[in-house]
C-alpha cells in the first residue's frame, strides 16, 4: 500500500511547486490542494500514516499527517515526531492538525519550550500563542512577556516569528497587557521592515495588535 500511495505522490509531483516551496525551506512538490483529495480518497489510515511517515518523505509526511488519528498518538511519539519533522511545513501541520488534537499537548508545550533546540522550542511557542487565545487560565502573562522581552531579538528566525507572534497575541488579547507588549515590540523591531504585501497585516506587534484590535472594535 505504501509502495501505491509514493507512486501517487511522485506522480503528482511538479517541479513548479517545488521550486516554490523550496523558497519556504520546504522539499517537496506536491500542490496541497492535490494531497488533500488524495487524504480525503484513502480516509483516515493510522497504520498507513505511520508507515508513510516513517519513509521520511516531505509530501508522505504531510499526507501521513492528514490521514492519522490524533488521539491514537502517545506522548514519546509525538516528540520525536516534532524532532523528525525539522520543514517549516511539516511542523506547522503536525503542531496544528496533530498534537493540538491530543490529550498530551499541554505536557508537550512546556517540554518544547523550554527546549535548547530553536526549531523545536517554536512548537513549543506555537502551542503557547494558541493557548493565550483560547485557554489562557493559568498562563503566567507577564513572565511570557518577560522572556520575549529577554530573548526574541537574539532567537533564531522559526522561534523568533513564533515569539513575535505570541507577544501580539498577548497584545491583541488581553488588553491589560497591551500597552506592554506594543512597547516590546517598538524597543525590539522585531519584524518592523518585513516586506507586507497591500491589504496584509504587518507581522510587526505594535502594528498588528493595532490593525487586529481597531477591527475587532469595528473602527
Amino acid at each position: 500500500m505504501v509502495a501505491e500511495v509514493m507512486a501517487e505522490l511522485a506522480a503528482l509531483e511538479d517541479p513548479k511547486v517545488r521550486a516554490v516551496n523550496e523558497r519556504h525551506g520546504d522539499d517537496h512538490g506536491v500542490n496541497l490542494t492535490k494531497l488533500r483529495a488524495l487524504a480525503k480518497q484513502l480516509k483516515t489510515q493510522q497504520e498507513l500514516s505511520q508507515e508513510l511517515w516513517e519513509t521520511g518523505d516531505t509530501a508522505a509526511r504531510l499526507l501521513a499527517i492528514l490521514i492519522c488519528r490524533p488521539k491514537a498518538f502517545d506522548r514519546d511519539a509525538l516528540d520525536t515526531m516534532l524532532r523528525q519533522a525539522r520543514l517549516p511545513k511539516v511542523q506547522d501541520w503536525l503542531v496544528n492538525y496533530v498534537v493540538k488534537k491530543n490529550p498530551h499537548v499541554e505536557a508537550l508545550r512546556q517540554t518544547w519550550c523550554a527546549d535548547p533546540d530553536p526549531i523545536v522550542a517554536s512548537a513549543g511557542w506555537a502551542l503557547t500563542t494558541e493557548r493565550v487565545a483560547k485557554k489562557p487560565e493559568g498562563l503566567n502573562l507577564p513572565g511570557l512577556l518577560d522572556t520575549i522581552e529577554a530573548e526574541m531579538k537574539d532567537a533564531p528566525d522559526r522561534l523568533q516569528w513564533a515569539m513575535n507572534h505570541c507577544l501580539a497575541q498577548i497584545g491583541i488579547d488581553h488588553a491589560e497587557h497591551r500597552d506592554r507588549a506594543i512597547s516590546i515590540g517598538e524597543r525590539l523591531e522585531v519584524l518592523k521592515d518585513y516586506p507586507t504585501p497591500p491589504n496584509c497585516t504587518s507581522p510587526y506587534a505594535p502594528t498588528w495588535i493595532t490593525e487586529i484590535v481597531r477591527r475587532q472594535h469595528g473602527e
